[in-house]
């Protein structure tokens, strides 16, 4: 047992300096009250918005909050991972230069940059939780569950996105960060459009397959439409979505594929990432 611990004792330190760097930015605390402010005003905006007085429960609440969160997330992951995961060049020669792996060393980076993210996710929804708790009681509440659970889905995916861009990368923070933002507005806009519109172009079939392959493919739209699929059911979904679930046969198809496309998202460019790191030359 003593062996296990101190093998993963330098990890663990890895993670629980970056966890305390992350905790102490101003950006993950800015990111906190950023969540609280939006599940409030969402909350209160709903039913005052179609003329109706008081806070949306927390189902609907879940249901508006989706799309923003699936911006805010992906942006914010990658911005705060790309900043705390490319140092100077001075710092990565330093940093690098202990007696401790790099793959250990950024593995725990991203522990801790992830701990820190989830935290202030639970802490803003859980915050605008209690208010819309005591406005509106429980109704809904593992809808709302479900929705903190695909934040910190998209966190992990978009943590692991901004290790490939940044493992390796030292002196060149504001070109990385520039190429992560490309990468959100590919993943979070641009993807959408240019899959419906060349799905309009297709015939029925090819276009079904397409669409298809645009929520499998994209870590954005398997987010999306799990979290769709356990609030709503089948109710709520467009023209990729209906296609995907006639495609898996089902409800439970849909949510085993949709777990493996955003498991691959995670796993893969992580994998890549500690590779990647583990031949740089600092």
């Amino acid at each position: 047992m003593s062996a296990r611990v101190s093998a993963a004792s330098p990890l663990l330190l890895c993670a629980r300096q970056e966890l305390r760097l992350a905790v102490r930015s101003r950006w993950t605390q800015t990111f906190a009250a950023v969540f609280a402010a939006l599940a409030l005003a969402v909350a209160a905006s709903g039913y005052v918005l179609s003329g109706g007085e008081g806070f949306q429960d927390f189902a609907r609440t879940a249901v508006s909050l989706t799309q923003l969160v699936l911006l805010l997330v992906p942006l914010t992951s990658l911005a705060i991972g790309v900043l705390a995961l490319s140092p100077d060049r001075g710092a990565a020669e330093l940093l690098y230069s202990q007696p401790v792996s790099r793959r250990q060393i950024l593995f725990g980076q991203l522990l801790g940059l992830f701990a820190a993210l989830a935290s202030a996710e639970a802490i803003g929804l859980g915050a605008a939780g209690l208010w819309i708790f005591g406005r509106s009681g429980s109704l809904g509440l593992g809808s709302y569950l479900l929705l903190f659970v695909a934040a910190l889905a998209a966190t992990a995916v978009f943590l692991a996105l901004a290790a490939l861009l940044s493992a390796g990368v030292a002196g060149r923070r504001a070109r990385t960060l520039a190429l992560a933002l490309i990468v959100w507005f590919a993943a979070v806009i641009l993807f959408d459009i240019a899959a419906l519109g060349a799905a309009s172009l297709l015939p029925s079939g090819a276009a079904s397959r397409l669409l298809i392959l645009s929520v499998i493919g994209n870590p954005v739209d398997a987010v999306r439409t799990g979290t769709l699929l356990g609030i709503e059911g089948t109710t709520a979904f467009g023209a990729a979505s209906l296609a995907f679930l006639r495609f898996t046969k089902g409800a439970a198809g849909a949510g085993v594929l949709l777990g493996l496309s955003v498991a691959a998202w995670i796993f893969f460019p992580v994998l890549a990432a500690l590779r990647r790191v583990s031949r740089a030359d600092f």
